[in-house]
């Protein structure tokens, strides 16, 4: 019996889709990670242990941060903060089955294991609803990763405490949108086109490269993230044949040198990197060259202004340097700074941001009304 797409078949089941060819982007594409969900968090590791004394009375003020186990960015803020004695609390998208949770709605406050925290500082990094691991093939794992989904956006973008970096902007900032803004404040940016037969698209008129429209990685089972990396465009190889899903198709650009620029507050902080092509980051990592550079002023001031724009306290942005001028590629919000820092030899964004949060916590902790007793 003939049926019609996406309605049962018959037998209970979705019809399967029409046999296609590899996707452009998944050809070639060897970089495999498995992600750990071992704690390293030192401040969970110490109260998880009764090593802190924890004595009862008003709720916690804390940095709350929804991340995932292997986020060392988070990890190493965590012992930082401890310093201060700046209580980070974390909900992990891969460890957060059978969680004790409670989140209260008519007060800033949650219960998370047995202390009563009010989160003063939010911030959503990694939480990825494909690193809950459940089989969201079935109606348990569907149900769990909604819930989760729901409750996470939530968190994120709750009014009565601040956030680092707000959902909000960021879930909606896609590559085609930071295209557009970083064209309005004046920044060079690669001709591109969005399309399902990239063989027909030729943007600027000469050599071109597919990316991803989407993020860089896939995490097709929980923990398990393959890379999806810029390929060079053949229309000689790719003709009229269809992708499943839209690729981006952008203007090679011939540039002499590659720039990282980390914004934190209003810092931006620089670093020159010299590679072969764009997987090397990831396929080879050892072989990429990375150091400390200067950000030019009238650079610095564009990308401030677009993190203005969007909202943003901690970004990364990448560049391409053509002659005197720079070219936008994009910008990462879950910016992950301490592989820069380690083979350039320095800690100069882990300072910043350590420093920023400590900053913003004190400050917001110093205007809270009250204390912290009547919520």
């Amino acid at each position: 019996m003939a049926s019609v797409e996406g309605q049962p078949d018959g037998t209970g089941g979705v019809p399967e889709p029409s046999l296609h060819p590899t996707p452009m982007l998944l050809q070639g594409q060897d970089y495999f990670f498995r992600a750990s969900a071992t704690p390293l968090d030192f401040q969970e590791r110490m109260f998880g242990a009764d090593l802190v004394d924890d004595e009862p009375g008003d709720p916690v003020p804390c940095v709350l941060v929804l991340a995932r186990a292997a986020d060392m960015e988070m990890n190493e803020l965590s012992l930082a903060l401890a310093e201060d004695d700046i209580r980070v609390a974390r909900i992990d998208a891969d460890r957060c089955l059978d969680l004790p949770l409670t989140v209260h709605t008519d007060t800033p406050l949650l219960e998370l294991h047995r202390w009563l925290l009010r989160p003063v500082l939010v911030w959503r990094r990694h939480f990825d609803i494909d690193a809950i691991p459940v089989d969201p093939t079935t109606v348990h794992g569907a149900y769990v990763r909604e819930q989760w989904r729901a409750v996470a956006n939530w968190l994120s973008s709750r009014k009565d405490w601040e956030r680092v970096n707000s959902v909000r902007v960021s879930e909606h900032l896609d590559r085609l949108t930071q295209l557009q803004d970083a064209a309005a404040v004046g920044l060079r940016v690669p001709r591109s086109t969005v399309t399902t037969m990239p063989g027909r698209s030729r943007p600027g008129g000469g050599r071109c490269i597919v990316k991803t429209a989407g993020h860089h990685l896939l995490e097709p089972e929980p923990g398990a993230l393959r890379g999806l990396f810029p390929q060079p465009l053949d229309v000689r190889r790719s003709g009229e044949a269809r992708e499943p899903a839209p690729v981006l198709v952008q203007q090679f650009v011939d540039a002499g040198r590659e720039l990282r620029v980390f914004v934190v507050g209003d810092r931006t902080i620089g670093f020159r990197v010299q590679k072969l092509d764009p997987a090397q980051l990831w396929v080879d990592p050892e072989s990429v060259v990375v150091e400390p550079a200067e950000v030019p002023e009238s650079l610095a001031e564009r990308l401030l202004e677009l993190c203005r724009t969007w909202g943003l306290a901690v970004a990364g942005f990448d560049l391409l340097g053509v002659g005197d001028d720079w070219v936008f590629l994009e910008v990462n919000v879950n910016c992950d700074w301490r592989w820069f820092e380690h083979r350039a030899g320095s800690a100069e964004v882990s300072t910043a941001v350590h420093d920023w949060v400590r900053t913003r916590f004190q400050e917001l902790s110093a205007t809270a009304s009250g204390g912290w007793g009547p919520w």
